[in-house]
Parts: structure tokens; sequence; C-alpha cells
């Protein structure tokens, strides 16, 4: 798997990650500042490298090697300052998009995982 897919796939996975988390907090209120206070808290780069770090013993050996993978891909200047927490995320975005891909039911899983686990709170 080369460097360009892995970015395609964190890409992807970013915004299926963020349409899962609108999709749990759509109901939670009313109000626009709320609800936007509620998702951007867990589609931040802090809360997805803390899931990586929940799924890690969950995960396949495969899944872990393209977590593994993607955690090598160069890191933005921007980006430097928190640069193992951005790789992180950028690793579990890559998770999300490939399995978004390739194995729904698998995405299916690793969601019902996090939903039951008490890191995702909302």
């Amino acid at each position: 798997m080369d460097e360009i897919c892995l970015r395609n796939y964190a890409h992807l996975g970013d915004a299926v990650w963020e349409l899962f988390v609108r999709e749990k907090t759509v109901f939670k209120t009313q109000k626009a500042k709320n609800l936007h206070s509620l998702t951007t808290k867990h589609v931040c780069a802090g809360f997805q490298a803390e899931l990586l770090n929940f799924l890690t013993d969950k995960l396949t050996e495969d899944e872990k090697e393209l977590v593994r993978k993607a955690g090598n891909i160069p890191v933005p200047i921007a980006r430097r300052n928190m640069q193992k927490e951005y790789r992180m995320s950028t690793s579990f975005e890559a998770l999300i998009g490939w399995c978004y891909l390739n194995d729904k039911k698998r995405l299916e899983e690793l969601f019902e995982i996090i939903s039951n686990s008490e890191i995702f709170l909302i």
C-alpha cells in the first residue's frame, strides 16, 4: 500500500468519521453552538488518537500494519508541534477510510466497539 493510497484513505476516513459523529449528535440538542461543540470534540486529532489507542488491541494484524504504515506518512509543517497526535489521528482516519471502502462489516464492528465504550460519551 503506497503513501498516496494511505493519504486518500485518511481523507475519506475523516469524512466518514465526522458523519458517524454527526449522526450520533444530531438529536442531542437544538442549539447549533452546542451541536458544533459536541461534534468537534469527537473529530479532533487528540480524540482520534485516543480512540486509536483504545482500539489497538482489538485490531487484526493487517489493520495494525495499515495503522503503522499510515503513521509514517510525512507530517505537514503546520502540524509538527503535535506530530505524534497528528500521526495517530491520520492512522485512525486511514483505518476508517480503508474499512469504509473494503470491509463495511468491519467498519460497523469498529463503530459498535467505539459506541459502547466509555471513551465515546455523547
